[in-house]
């Protein structure tokens, strides 16, 4: 009888592990209170942002986390919790729940995991705070674009002021 259990759970653990397997980051989360509503809206703002969000049970994360970075989630696996994992971007998951959790204050991150280093509520929340890697490459580029549009604009008024005499 115990073995028909151990197989139909067989499934879940290969899924939490394979959705865990290559991730950059995993945020854990409390989901208890959002409504309908909210919880439909958080998870469409987390699929448009790459982000999988699944709820599962404690122990089937744990089994799937074993022997690797997220085994770590053990002290953040108590009660109900869902999982935010994100493959590509590791600050996303933590921006989009933070951001969400201020117009929804029953949604409560516990804790998660970052390019293997565990963060608990405090650490997700500075790590929410961090802009998008395409923000910070946006920037770069207008603070590198300011001193060469100045430059050409010198050069270009140079360049007419030198033409200016040759011309009368």
């Amino acid at each position: 009888m115990r073995d028909s259990k151990i197989d139909q759970k067989q499934p879940v653990v290969k899924e939490i592990a394979a959705l865990l397997d290559g991730a950059s980051s995993a945020v854990v989360v409390d989901y208890r209170g959002l409504t309908v509503e909210q919880d439909t809206q958080l998870r469409k703002q987390l699929r448009e942002a790459g982000v999988v969000y699944k709820v599962y049970k404690n122990t089937m994360v744990r089994i799937a986390a074993k022997g690797t970075d997220f085994e770590k989630f053990d002290a953040y696996l108590e009660g109900p919790t869902a999982l935010a994992v994100s493959k590509d971007d590791a600050t996303v998951a933590a921006r989009v729940l933070a951001k969400f959790a201020k117009t929804a204050p029953k949604l409560e991150i516990k804790g998660g995991i970052v390019e293997g280093a565990a963060y608990d509520a405090k650490g997700m929340a500075a790590i929410a705070a961090v802009p998008s890697r395409e923000e910070l490459l946006g920037r770069l580029f207008g603070s590198m674009q300011s001193p060469i549009t100045n430059f050409a604009r010198v050069i270009k008024q140079i360049a007419e002021k030198d033409a200016a005499p040759a011309a009368e």
